[in-house]
């Protein structure tokens, strides 16, 4: 009863998190105060006293006869309105980055539209490496279950080794040419590792779901990415889990390199089997 409610609720975010960019609305305001989420003044409207927009967007049309303090968030002040006070705009590209869920009105319209497109082409290359090398995936599995703490350690090492790295190449001058290659392992070890992620986490939901059963392992990593994906589409953890997903994934990847001998350690030594043949004489 427990794990199908836990099923639910999972169920119920992912559906939270899809919702939440599309139930972004403008809103048009005749006064001064704080505000919440894109704002708007209309032509020929006249607003009395400050204002103050707080996650989201300022586009001007009419008249202010205040101050705008924008947080997170920025104005867009078309030909013929007027803001008597000052502007002031604080953090709109620390809270983007921070908060990617929120709808971006100025600049490119279309931007929130772009990010989903590109976690919807990153997924897919997770998948298309999981058909290309499936053995690998299952060996980077096997080293998030057994060695998760290890994997996260291994993908913060590797990351913090990218950019030294690649200075250390640079001065070679001869293995300047390394340095590319040096990216796009890094780039296919985050997607190799977000395909184990995705199978890992799909198989165990699926199997919390319908208990009895097993899923294939495509249907599991196509389950399993779509959690992922909502789980970073949610506000406040949507960061943390991008970044999760990244150290990990990048370090079960690098951890599937290395045999397995290497974790297991030496085989001990066991009894040593009796000598066969015949019996021998001593004359």
């Amino acid at each position: 009863m427990i794990r199908h409610m836990v099923a639910i609720v999972v169920m119920l975010i992912c559906g939270l998190a899809i919702a939440l960019p599309a139930s972004a609305q403008t809103r048009s305001i005749d006064h001064g105060g704080t505000y919440f989420g894109n704002i708007t003044v209309d032509r020929d409207q006249v607003v009395d006293g400050d204002v103050t927009v707080i996650g989201g967007d300022a586009t001007i049309f009419g008249r202010i006869n205040g101050s705008v303090t924008m947080v997170g968030g920025s104005i867009d002040q078309r030909p013929g309105s007027t803001i008597t006070g000052d502007t002031n705009v604080v953090g709109s590209d620390v809270a983007q980055n921070l908060a990617p869920w929120l709808p971006m009105q100025n600049g490119d319209p279309f931007a929130h539209q772009y990010r989903k497109l590109g976690g919807l082409a990153f997924n897919i290359v997770a998948i298309l490496l999981f058909l290309i090398f499936p053995a690998r995936v299952r060996v980077a599995i096997s080293r998030l279950e057994h060695h998760a703490g290890l994997a996260a350690a291994t993908g913060l090492l590797g990351w913090i080794a990218v950019f030294p790295l690649a200075f250390l190449l640079l001065c070679t001058i001869l293995l300047i040419p390394l340095i590319p290659v040096e990216f796009v392992v890094l780039a296919a070890g985050v997607f190799l590792g977000k395909a184990a992620l995705g199978l890992l986490v799909g198989r165990r939901f699926y199997e919390m779901v319908a208990q009895r059963s097993t899923p294939t392992p495509l249907v599991a990593l196509i389950i399993g990415l779509l959690l992922i994906s909502a789980a970073e589409m949610l506000p406040m953890i949507g960061l943390l889990a991008k970044a999760l997903v990244w150290i990990i994934g990048l370090g079960a990847a690098l951890l599937s390199c290395v045999g397995e001998d290497r974790f297991s350690g030496p085989i001990a030594a066991g009894p040593r089997a009796p000598i066969g043949g015949p019996p021998m004489v001593i004359r």
